[in-house]
């Protein structure tokens, strides 16, 4: 989708660390964000993993050409309706991923992922790639 606003969920970030070439091209002509949660979730990664150094670089530099967006207020009160939108309807997601779908909602921004339990949030703009 040409020209699109993107808020890009962890694991689309390690596809395009990957070099996954339809991440790439779907990248093209697109701003993208970063939700904090994702940031954080890409350094747990590779602090466990065997090339820690190579990864934090990787991850520092990725964070510096891009927009991280952060949790606030505002993020807690989605966060708060989506958590209990999903307990009514007894559909459950991830923890982090309620934050992440928090902060697409609060600024208006396409999720884009590939998990596809962000479905179950209401109102959730979302591209799964």
């Amino acid at each position: 989708m040409t020209g699109s606003n993107y808020l890009l969920d962890t694991v689309l970030i390690i596809a395009y660390f990957n070099n996954e070439p339809s991440i790439d091209q779907r990248l093209q002509n697109t701003t993208i964000y970063l939700p904090s949660i994702a940031v954080g979730e890409l350094y747990f990664g590779a602090y466990r993993s065997r090339r820690v150094s190579e990864n934090v670089r990787r991850i520092r530099e990725f964070v510096a050409g891009n927009t991280v967006i952060s949790c606030d207020v505002a993020t807690a009160e989605q966060y708060g309706q989506i958590k209990q939108a999903l307990r009514a309807k007894g559909r459950p997601i991830p923890e982090n991923d309620i934050w992440i779908a928090a902060l697409a909602l609060q600024y208006g921004l396409i999720l884009a992922t590939r998990d596809a339990h962000f479905r179950e949030v209401p109102n959730l703009a979302l591209e799964v790639w």
